[in-house]
This record gives structure tokens, sequence and C-alpha cells, in this order.
């Protein structure tokens, strides 16, 4: 599997494909405030290529349980300016992390290169069009409900088939739009349970048969908290290790985290292990092309 767009190849046989998290955010579950600020944030995200990033997924507006929508012009402000400032110095592609067609539109237009809607396309019916106009690979996961409701009681007869169903039809979406190049995350903890979330890791491989490159987003959530006592969100980073290497010999292509430097090197390791060689961890998926 190897995605092409925007002067970036991506091959997702080589090895795990690192994406590091920047919440432009006053909120967000683990590092609300901490790059609300323009020039931390973009100093944070050349620190986190620098540690071995390959994507940076700039997101305006928390989704964490709970949390309400803010205005559609306020996540343009925060995420299109910090985007300008950082797509053409990071040397990776930028994600806008969204599932507002119009906030997409204009982080395109900034030079994010990459759209990864947390709805898999379903909030906005806009959204498959836009990436589509901008030859933008998408991310499709999987949500139950909405970030405002969706941990109240999530319920499912079967859980690993009905996320595969709507993984498909978000696929048969994007498809539709023209869009051929879709990465697929299950959504771990969007309306799911902590066992579910284990149910997930543990099927990874049903996820990797839909023939599209796999993501998992689990660093420091709250699943992992409650495995390690009631660890609070900066003190996880031992189990989310634990996560991305399972997530990873399980057959997950990208990984979703905020402690970069930490988790490429756990990355590295699992991709050793997976190959069977150390050959493995010194490979990169990223190749940026040189454009006049």
């Amino acid at each position: 599997m190897r995605f092409t767009f925007k002067g970036f190849t991506l091959d997702f046989t080589l090895a795990t494909t690192v994406m590091g998290i920047l919440n432009v955010t006053p909120d967000s579950f683990s590092d609300g405030g901490l790059y609300f600020d323009k020039d931390r944030a973009v100093e944070q995200a050349l620190r986190m290529v620098e540690e071995g990033a390959h994507i940076i997924d700039v997101g305006g507006m928390s989704t964490r349980p709970g949390s309400e929508p803010v205005e559609v012009e306020e996540e343009i402000r925060r995420t299109a300016p910090v985007i300008e400032a950082i797509a053409h110095r990071a040397g990776v592609p930028v994600s806008i992390d969204t599932y507002r067609s119009e906030v997409a539109r204009r982080a395109l237009e900034a030079g994010a290169s990459i759209v990864n809607d947390i709805s898999g396309l379903r909030f906005d019916a806009d959204m498959a069009a836009v990436a589509a106009e901008a030859g933008a690979p998408v991310i499709v996961m999987h949500i139950k409900g909405t970030p405002r409701d969706m941990q109240a009681n999530p319920e499912y007869e079967a859980l690993v088939p009905e996320i595969l169903d709507y993984l498909r039809e978000s696929m048969r979406i994007a498809e539709s739009a023209g869009i051929g190049q879709v990465i697929v995350d299950p959504g771990i903890g969007f309306g799911k349970t902590f066992d579910q979330n284990l149910e997930i890791i543990n099927s990874l491989e049903e996820f990797v048969r839909l023939g599209r490159p796999v993501l998992v987003g689990a660093s420091r959530k709250a699943f992992i908290g409650e495995i390690l006592d009631g660890a609070p969100q900066t003190d996880r980073l031992e189990g989310t290790s634990a996560v991305v290497t399972a997530s990873i010999l399980k057959g997950a292509h990208i990984v979703r985290v905020h402690d970069v430097g930490h988790m490429s090197r756990v990355a590295r390791t699992a991709d050793a292990i997976r190959a069977g060689s150390v050959e493995a961890s010194r490979r990169s998926p990223l190749k940026k092309e040189q454009i006049d």
C-alpha cells in the first residue's frame, strides 16, 4: 500500500507511520491549552518532526467525551494559521483533524494535505467532495453517536462486525466522491467501553483485511489509565507504549500519538520484531519529492 499526494509518498509496507498530535485547543483531554498559542504550536510541530513524526495532525476542536462543538470560524481561526506556518517548514504531510467541510477546505488551502474525519465522512455531506477536489487522502474513523454523547453506555450486538460495516460504508462514500486513498480507523475510545477498546486491538487483523492502511489512535486514553490503576493522562507512557506495540504487531500501519520521540522508538522496535530484522528499524515510510 502506497499513497502519493502533494509531493509526498507514504509506503505503508516499509515501516509504521507515526502521526504526531497537535491540538491547538484550550480543552483537549490530554494536552489542552499547551499549544493554543500559534508560536508554541509551530515549535511543537517542528519538534515532533525532529523526533520522528511522519505526519502532523492538527486539530482545532476537542472531541473528547462530553465535549461541545465550537463555531466553525473559531475552528478555522485556530487551525489555518498554524497549518500555513508549518506546512512548508515541517517537510512532512499535515493532516487536518475535523469533521466540518469548510474547516477542511480552509486547512487544505493553507497547506494541509490529508483530511482526518472522526465521523467517517458522515457528519458533513460536503466533506468527501472537498477532499476529492483537493486530491487529499482521507482518514475515516468509526464513531458511535457524537462526542457529546458517545460514551453514554455504548452498546453493540456485534462490536467488530458493526465497526467494519461502518468503515466499509465510509470507504464507499469516499470512493463515490472519487477519493482513491483511504485510511481506516476503528475509533478507539469513540463510543466504546474500556473492554471494547481491548477487543478492537485484539481484532486488528480483521480491519487490515479491508485492504486499506489501518490507523490506531489510543495515546494516553482512559482505558489505559484504567488498566494502570487510575493513572492520569500524563502518566500513561508505558501503557501507551504497550498498546502501540500490540497494535503494530497486530497489523496497524499508522499510530497517532502525543509522545512522538518515545513512540517513534517503540514503533521502530515493534517493526523490527514484526519483520524479524533489525534492518526494518531503519526504514522510513515517508519520501518527499522535490518540487520546483
